[in-house]
């Protein structure tokens, strides 16, 4: 394991072993645009990572984790402290895994393999012994974890570059994005639907519910959270999070 400084650079690549395991703290980091060989599992212990992905956003709030195959181009942002653990896997473990981008619970049995797993040297035997078994077991409990929905499809669409081009800054009410484009409601739900696979208000509420995650995780509290996502109360903003979350604000940080 490296616990990686956060002016380290670190390429997982150059690693012969079929995994490879790192541990940091950062604060305010980004680590710009790159793509490994190797499939990624990012899990964050504490704080908030926002990962830019091929035209998608993907929130990893604390005690989940993303998986990302290996090639995919990403960015992972992270706004005040973010403490963290990274796997790397080797394109042939990385195949036994899904193929797709995803956000991952993690349960108490799969915490206690990752903190095991990244303890392991960069030349770790992951053959046999202990370590054979607890790599065994990290695969089928990724393979098997609940998805959650933290990820945000991006349209493509030039006229609405905007929307992306900013994503901590509230997406505008459809009236006002019509004026905005220059395009009519239908039509931007029309593009909407098209390349993200959702109507333009939807869309905008799983932002919102992003965003508030985001915020929550950074220290913010419940009122100031609510009134930056343009909520009239803090009643109204706790009603809306357990409708998308399934559980109010603060039984999902418990």
């Amino acid at each position: 394991m490296a616990w990686l400084d956060p002016r380290d650079a670190f390429d997982p690549d150059i690693f012969q072993a079929p995994v490879v395991g790192i541990a940091a703290s950062m604060v305010d980091h980004d680590s710009g645009v790159h793509r490994h060989g190797r499939g990624q599992l990012l899990y964050a212990r504490r704080g908030s990572i926002r990962i830019t992905l091929a035209q998608q956003l993907c929130l990893l709030p604390p005690t989940r984790a993303a998986w990302i195959p290996p090639g995919v181009e990403h960015r992972a942002v992270m706004r005040q402290i973010a403490d963290y653990r990274s796997l790397y896997f080797s394109p042939a473990l990385s195949a036994t895994l899904p193929s797709d981008i995803r956000v991952i619970d993690i349960g108490p049995l799969l915490h206690v393999v990752l903190e095991s797993m990244v303890q392991a040297g960069f030349d770790q035997d992951w053959a046999r012994g202990r370590h054979a078994h607890l790599l065994g077991l990290c695969l089928e409990e990724i393979r098997l974890a609940p998805c959650r929905p933290m990820l945000l499809p991006l349209p493509r669409d030039r006229r609405l570059a905007g929307l992306c081009a900013r994503p901590d800054v509230l997406p505008p009410a459809l009236g006002v994005l019509e004026r905005q484009v220059g395009a009519s409601g239908k039509t931007i739900s029309r593009i909407f639907s098209r390349e993200t696979g959702m109507g333009y208000q939807q869309w905008r509420q799983q932002w919102r519910l992003m965003r508030a995650i985001e915020l929550m995780a950074a220290g913010h509290g419940l009122s100031h959270t609510a009134g930056a996502l343009g909520f009239a109360s803090d009643s109204a903003f706790i009603l809306f999070f357990k409708q998308r979350a399934g559980c109010t604000p603060k039984a999902f940080f418990k």
